[in-house]
């Protein structure tokens, strides 16, 4: 890094949120002679951090984590950041910015960086303790604290004022931290700026079904301390609320979120006396330059020819275009790219280019599927030959390749671009090697298919190496799965490196495992990785040392890799408490296990629902029940279903020949069978298996991982079907097989996806990523191309022999059953957050009930 010569400018940066930061590294990357030096004077205490990634931080508490890189110069002696030092005049005659504890400092450019301030609607009681905005760290950690007193004091509910895209973030963070979620929105639909109103109206269906109550059209009137007949015992500077909307609902809540929009910081630049915008912000030029020519504005809080940009890309260009003017350029503002991709509470939203139409005389093209809820828009020039913009709801993953195409000719029939796969005008997928070089891959960095290709030719042959070179996908991330395809597309041949601590693949991980003594994660990764790992690389170890020796998960090291439900052998549910699966082969049970099931949902209050797989499950344990309802299933001869488990679920069958008179073969003993020898199996993701007796296929074979279907002659073996968002039908893989033959076939093709797919990759992708998909498939399992056959049946029989049942393993272990408790220092006691309500005469989750879903749930401690 050059040093700062003594002739060298002082430019100050008043903020350093994330278009600040942007500014600093331009300004660095670009002035190699060092003709500046930097002064970034940072009112919060913390260097800049991924606001847009902001909710992530509730998933864990860390603030390195959200750190942006290298947001603190270190090294760098021609920058200079000071934090917790908020400017408090700007000299404009002397060139000079005051802090507010007095320090002056001169400039000879300024740049205004402030960013924004969340609106607060003028709704009285908007100044009461538990009312917050939704704008900094800070700002979660209060509310994180409000929502924990919230629960502890019987109102464990919380009002989103705001359905915007903010809004709808801090609705998820209140529904992780096990509070029930309203959103209120004055505008008759989510997402407003977003948005037309068919697709507002899909995702409003598609939030209130995961639980969080919608309200929208409606204004909020007032928001009162709640009135209780009874006292509450809260803590200092929270308070239980009531807020009344003017349908005149009332709502009773722990706290109260503002997430009505934002506003620009530009007090500083008004007191200056700066020109300001109509609607606020700084008045610039397009070359961010205000009213005084020594002052520029970026980001939030600029407004460029009048007009705010609220979106990160639009904040980087603005970064990028005040670096190249203070160093000779000549760079101005370009027509912003307002298009956003995101994933809402597991909904996927895009919109992008003219979304709402607005063109005279465009086109619209409408694909609204009420069964798969999905939503796709396409508007078009008047002649239906251009992409002028579009919006995507439940289904964005064409909006990597539609963004780009924005003004750019079609290259065919519109609808086909956004028909669901399969469906009669569907199939007509693009890549991403049809798009120009002028098409813009990365609208956050203004980075063109050209600037990658060129980058490619170069030698950047990863990721990686092209966000570096690029600054491609550095922002939000959303064109890094176009980066790989591109890097595809031109012939570069990628890695398979599992994650940054491990340069192996899945697979190659396997082999390693397998050849290797190694039985923990921490002498895996000593060995052949880096680090301590991630929560990508410690569940795949998890699943591949299950896959490949007999002992139980919960063994020492293991049980820590686990995931919450693997972890309690058990599937977490919304308020906390877990559902109970027992293995029921081929939908075949004794009177007595019926009994048995039937008891014990009985005596502990559960919930029991007959499942898809033919088996009985049953809802609402606590942990600390856990073992003794898999005591009294276990005594009774029955074992754990693996429900938890990324492994063999179900084996479906029909009656088969033993009862129906269309049967040809006896589906019922072929599930039971199958069921018993693949129990236990652990896989890259979830199996499903179904064998039906005939080709009327009532056991729904051929949507299943692995489907047996009954002929005159023996089986049919179909595979790689799968259910979900995008259902595929299995394809057949050999006809008319023995019983013998039908096995063998089975164990090959288990074990070979077992040993060669990637992390959570389902056998549907899987085989038709194949090199050769069915074909390839199909001579590896019938006709051992690979020479394998016999080592993979080998390593099947080695499961089969050591199979165990894993609650009975925990029940036999004092160790592990120590685990099962609510409360670590008060093992006896039960959570009192989790609890049930009665609707339409089922028991459900309570809205008070507190939810783990996303963290890792371990046993609290009980506060005395």
């Amino acid at each position: 890094m050059a040093s700062t010569p003594t002739s060298a400018r002082h430019v100050v940066v008043v903020g350093h949120g994330m278009v600040g930061h942007r500014f600093v590294e331009a300004m660095r990357a670009r002035d190699t002679g060092a003709t500046w030096r930097i002064t970034v004077l940072a009112e919060e205490a913390d260097a800049a951090y991924d606001r847009v990634g902001l909710t992530g931080y509730t998933e864990h508490w860390d603030r390195a984590r959200v750190a942006l890189p290298g947001n603190r110069y270190a090294g760098d002696e021609n920058v200079e950041l000071r934090l917790g030092a908020r400017v408090s005049e700007i000299d404009r005659a002397g060139k000079a910015v005051v802090t507010a504890d007095g320090e002056r400092m001169d400039y000879d450019a300024l740049v205004l960086a402030t960013g924004s301030y969340a609106f607060v609607p003028p709704v009285p009681g908007r100044d009461l303790p538990s009312c917050h905005v939704y704008r900094t760290l800070d700002d979660l950690d209060a509310i994180r604290a409000d929502a924990e007193h919230a629960r502890n004091a019987g109102t464990p509910a919380g009002v989103v004022i705001g359905g915007g895209l903010l809004g709808l973030e801090a609705a998820n963070a209140l529904r992780s931290f096990g509070l029930h979620a309203h959103v209120v929105e004055m505008a008759p639909r989510l997402m407003a700026q977003q948005l037309d109103e068919a697709g507002g109206a899909l995702l409003s269906r598609m939030i209130a079904a995961l639980g969080i109550s919608v309200h929208t059209g409606v204004s909020t009137d007032v928001i009162r301390p709640a009135q209780r007949n009874r006292p509450v015992r809260r803590s200092a500077g929270s308070e239980a609320l009531q807020v009344a909307l003017g349908d005149g609902t009332t709502i009773d809540a722990g706290l109260v979120i503002f997430a009505a929009g934002v506003r620009p910081r530009d007090e500083l630049a008004r007191e200056a006396g700066l020109e300001i915008a109509e609607r606020g912000g700084v008045l610039t030029d397009l070359s961010c330059v205000t009213t005084d020519p020594d002052i520029y504005a970026v980001g939030e809080v600029a407004a460029i020819e009048g007009r705010c940009y609220g979106l990160v890309g639009p904040g980087y260009t603005s970064a990028e275009i005040v670096a190249d003017r203070l160093l000779g350029g000549v760079a101005e503002f370009p027509e912003a790219d307002m298009s956003t991709k995101l994933k809402l509470l597991g909904v996927d939203v895009a919109s992008f280019g003219d979304a709402m139409g607005a063109t005279p005389d465009c086109l619209q093209v409408v694909v609204n599927d009420a069964v798969n809820q999905t939503y796709a828009k396409l508007v078009l020039s008047d002649d239906a030959k251009t992409l002028l913009g579009g919006i995507l709801v439940g289904d964005a993953s064409a909006y990597g390749i539609l963004r780009p195409m924005v003004g750019e000719p079609l290259p065919g029939d519109p609808l086909a671009l956004i028909a669901p796969a399969g469906s009669e005008n569907g199939g007509a997928a693009l890549g991403v090697g049809a798009l120009p070089a002028g098409a813009q891959i990365c609208s956050c960095n203004s980075v063109t298919k050209g600037d990658l290709t060129a980058a490619i030719a170069d030698g950047c042959c990863n990721v990686p190496a092209l966000k570096a070179c690029t600054q491609a996908g550095t922002s939000c991330g959303s064109c890094v799965p176009l980066l790989k395809q591109l890097l595809e597309a031109e012939g570069v041949e990628q890695s398979k490196a599992l994650c940054e601590h491990f340069s192996q693949s899945r697979a190659e991980l396997y082999e390693i495992i397998a050849a290797t003594s190694i039985r923990t994660f921490s002498g895996l990764i000593q060995r052949f990785g880096t680090g301590k790992g991630c929560d990508i690389c410690k569940p795949v170890v998890a699943s591949i040392l299950a896959s490949t020796s007999s002992e139980h998960i919960l063994d020492g090291e293991q049980a820590s890799l686990q995931d919450s439900n693997d972890h309690f052998l058990a599937n977490i549910q919304r308020n906390g408490s877990y559902s109970i699966v027992p293995r029921v082969p081929g939908g075949d049970i004794t009177p007595e296990q019926l009994i048995l099931i039937g008891e014990i949902a009985r005596d502990f209050k559960l919930y029991t629902k007959i499942t898809g797989g033919q088996r009985i499950d049953m809802f609402g344990a606590r942990v600390d029940q856990l073992p003794e309802i898999w005591r009294r299933l276990v005594e009774g001869g029955m074992e754990s279903g693996h429900a938890y488990g990324k492994a063999l679920r179900t084996v479906k069958s029909c009656v088969g020949s033993d009862w129906c008179r269309y049967g040809q073969q006896d589906s019922v003993q072929m599930a039971i069978d199958l069921e018993l020898r693949y129990r236990g199996l652990r896989a890259p993701h979830k199996i499903k298996m179904g064998v039906s007796g005939c080709a009327r296929e009532c056991a729904e074979a051929r949507g299943k991982d692995v489907g047996v279907i009954a002929t005159e002659n023996g089986w049919n073996l179909y595979v790689g079907g799968n259910g979900g968002m995008t259902p595929r039908h299995a394809e057949l893989l050999a006809s008319d097989l023995d019983d013998e033959t039908l096995v063998r076939y089975i164990d090959r093709f288990l074990m070979f996806y077992i040993r060669t797919a990637d992390r959570l990759q389902r056998t549907a992708s899987w085989v038709e990523q194949l090199d050769g998909g069915l074909d390839h498939l199909r001579d590896v399992v019938c006709n051992d191309s690979l020479g394998l056959a016999a080592d993979f049946e080998e390593a099947m029989a080695r499961h089969v022999a050591g199979y165990a049942c894993e609650w009975k393993g925990v029940l036999e272990d004092p160790e592990k059953l120590s685990r099962f408790v609510s409360f670590v220092n008060a093992p006896h006691v039960p959570d009192p957050t989790v609890t049930f309500t009665k609707r339409a005469g089922r028991i459900v989750p309570a809205e008070s009930s507190t939810t783990d879903i996303g963290i890792p749930s371990i046993p609290k401690r009980v506060e005395t």
